[in-house]
Parts: C-alpha cells; structure tokens; sequence
C-alpha cells in the first residue's frame, strides 16, 4: 500500500487541494476537542499530585513540576494521539470505506487515477502537522494545571511556576515530537488501510471503524513503550 501511496502522483493542482481539504477536517477540525480535553485532564493531574503531597516538607513547587513531566512525556503525546486515533482514525476509516462500499474507488480506478496516492497520500502529509496540536496540547495540560492549582489553593502561582521550570532537560521535549511523530505516520495509515480494503456493505463500514480505532490504539502503545525504551533508558 505505501509503495503505491508515494508512486505515480496526482496532478499537484488536484493534490494541493486534497491536502488543504484534509488539514482544515483533520487538523484544525481537532484542535477543539484537544484543547477542552488537554486543559481539564491538566487540572486533574496539578490537583491530584497536590492532594498526595500529604507530608508538609515536601515543596509546593512539586505540583508544578509534575504536572509538567506529566503533560509533556505521556499525556499530551501519548494520551491525545489515542483519543485522535477515535476521532481522525474512525472518520478516514469511514470515508474511505463509505467510497469502497459506493464504488466511487473504483471509478477513480476505472479513470487511471492512482487512488492510493489520490486518497491517503493527503492524510499521510495532513497528519505531518499533527505535532502543532500536541503543542497546544502541552500548553493548556500545563497551564490548566496553573489554573487549578492556584485558583484551587493548593500552592502558589511562583510555587508553580517554578515547579515548571525545576531541572527541566529539553530532550524531554524533543523526545514527546519524535514520538509524535510516528504517531501522525500511525494515524493516517492504518485507518486508510482499513478503510481502503474494506468489503461488504455499510454496516461493515461500522465495524471497520471499530477494528481501525482498536489497532491504531494498540499500535501506538506499542510504539510508545518501544521509543521510551530507546530514548529514555
């Protein structure tokens, strides 16, 4: 399926537009549902790791500090591209099995159109933006945790701030992109390749979401588990 995603392409005219189109549902179409998600999970953590810093010595700025590692290790890249993977996956899923289904594939097929480039090369280049929303997923996971936490009365805001900045190590960053980034390459593939090679009719257009959202799931646990073994032991 790859090799036919990046051979004979579409004309760059027709192309360009499937792209945009595919940003403005993909990208752009998700950025609310990451942040409304991203800023109330962020003030569950900062409220949680502050009701367990029980012991009075422990520094308020703890809050703030694990709130941080939190956000920006797990939650925004892992977490969000598992929730992706039932809103983005489940829709190319159901585009393209819906397009199966009503053999509109195979009039493209009939028209020496290159459907595998036509159809999931868009999603593959769309999805390469996907790291821009984890962006604002760290942002607001980080700074709903400052909001809960201070207007909540747990610490202070320099206790959090500081907490923030406290032994930060950059790579902690560049290691949440590089996994993000084979999650957008996850997300846009094994949803096209069930949709793509679905049969039957539209209620196996249902199931094919289902199975699509079930193994991009697992797929990116997995990958997950492998690059943290990689980059962080």
């Amino acid at each position: 399926m790859l090799r036919n995603t990046f051979g004979k392409f579409t004309k760059w005219r027709i192309l360009k537009q499937l792209i945009l189109k595919d940003i403005d549902t993909l990208i752009i179409g998700s950025i609310g549902i990451v942040s409304f998600i991203s800023f109330f999970v962020g003030g569950v953590v900062a409220i949680q790791t502050a009701l367990n810093l029980e012991n009075p010595l422990l520094p308020k700025n703890l809050i703030g500090f694990a709130t941080r590692q939190s956000v920006i290790l797990e939650f925004a890249p892992t977490f969000i591209s598992v929730i992706m993977a039932g809103k983005v996956g489940s829709y190319i899923t159901s585009s393209l099995g819906t397009m199966r289904v009503t053999e509109q594939i195979d009039a493209l097929e009939v028209m020496g159109i290159n459907t595998y480039n036509y159809l999931i090369f868009p999603k593959i280049i769309s999805l390469s933006l996907y790291p821009l929303i984890i962006c604002v997923s760290m942002f607001l996971g980080i700074f709903g945790g400052y909001i809960a936490c201070v207007y909540g009365g747990f610490s202070s805001s320099a206790d959090f701030v500081e907490g923030i900045q406290m032994d930060f190590i950059p790579f902690h960053v560049g290691y949440a992109f590089i996994k993000t980034l084979f999650f957008s390459f996850i997300l846009a593939t094994i949803p096209s390749y069930h949709g793509y090679f679905m049969t039957g009719g539209a209620l196996e257009v249902g199931k094919a979401s289902t199975v699509s959202f079930v193994w991009t799931s697992v797929v990116i646990i997995l990958v997950n588990y492998l690059i943290t073994q990689l980059l962080l032991t």
